[in-house]
């Protein structure tokens, strides 16, 4: 009888950036894959202000995310950061996602992308997303379009929201990556501080909830995290910043009622997050003109890691 030898798989790993324009659903695609929100989700542009890291670890190996601020023309000096982390994680990359959303028509904001990325020897995927609102069919022009401007090592249509064919793109990243060691215990989603990850779900809320120029002009710190005497509850003090004293009021509404939705919704996703009672308190202050000033962008962490 022929022995029968069993040959084991080699572990994988490497690292991926997701880049693409502002609010074509890359922070939804990244949560999606590692399984927990990581990356804040906002209807509006520019929510992810950070090069957020997440880790996917299975079996067969562990890709590091690296979710990166739309690519856009900046406006302050704050724009200009996110620009530069965007465009410098590139070259530190195994293998690049280009997300793109299939409702929307190629535009100069894609094009600049797609510049950028010829300058890279880096390998590209592109991933159309949002194909849950598109019919089949408008799919082949969407596809034809940006083969004819780069070459693609593949092109696979997703739609993060609701999970369509984000396993075969998962499959087709881990192909592409090369043997390599665990860089994160298995049990890590994230390389940032849980600090970090509350201040971003309070953000989120003031995303959600209010309008025009206020989601742009905050910036959330968490003050103080700290357990209760009881070992039970953590207590967390987050201050939310703003530019204007017009805009503080908005924050904080009739009565306080702004703020204390505001705190309300953020607190369960920090219980969630935690797996533990949370006691929130927020409040708001004013750093005028803070998204122009180097000292208060290192202040609140926006910094060049170059």
């Amino acid at each position: 009888m022929d022995k029968q030898t069993t040959k084991k798989t080699a572990f994988k790993s490497g690292f991926v950036a997701i880049v693409g324009r502002p609010n074509v659903g890359k922070s939804t695609l990244l949560n999606h894959i590692v399984g927990q929100k990581i990356a804040i989700m906002s209807n509006k542009p520019q929510t992810t202000r950070n090069k957020i890291t997440a880790v996917h670890t299975t079996e067969e190996g562990q890709i590091i995310y690296l979710d990166t601020p739309g690519i856009h023309k900046p406006k302050s000096k704050l724009g200009d950061y996110m620009v530069s982390v965007a465009e410098n994680t590139l070259n530190e990359v195994d293998l690049i996602l280009f997300v793109v959303d299939a409702t929307e028509k190629r535009g100069a904001g894609d094009d600049y992308i797609i510049e950028r990325l010829k300058q890279v020897k880096t390998p590209v995927f592109l991933v159309i997303n949002k194909i849950d609102k598109v019919h089949p069919e408008a799919l082949l022009p969407i596809i034809d379009d940006y083969r004819q401007l780069l070459g693609f090592k593949q092109i696979v249509p997703i739609s993060a929201l609701e999970g369509n064919n984000t396993s075969a793109l998962v499959q087709s990243i881990f192909d592409e990556m090369e043997e390599g060691p665990m860089y994160y215990p298995p049990e890590q989603v994230t390389d940032h501080p849980e600090r970090f990850i509350v201040a971003e779900l309070i953000r989120e809320k003031v995303l959600h909830l209010t309008r025009e120029e206020v989601p742009h002009s905050i910036a959330v710190t968490v003050e103080e995290m700290k357990r209760g005497e009881n070992g039970r509850t953590l207590y967390i003090y987050a201050a939310i910043y703003v530019e204007r004293d017009s805009q503080k009021g908005i924050l904080i509404g009739k009565q306080g009622s702004m703020l204390k939705e505001i705190s309300s919704r953020a607190r369960q996703d920090i219980e969630r997050l935690m797996g533990e009672q949370v006691f929130l308190e927020v409040w708001v202050k004013v750093k005028k003109d803070w998204r122009n000033q180097e000292r208060l962008l290192r202040n609140f962490g926006f910094h060049d890691e170059q």
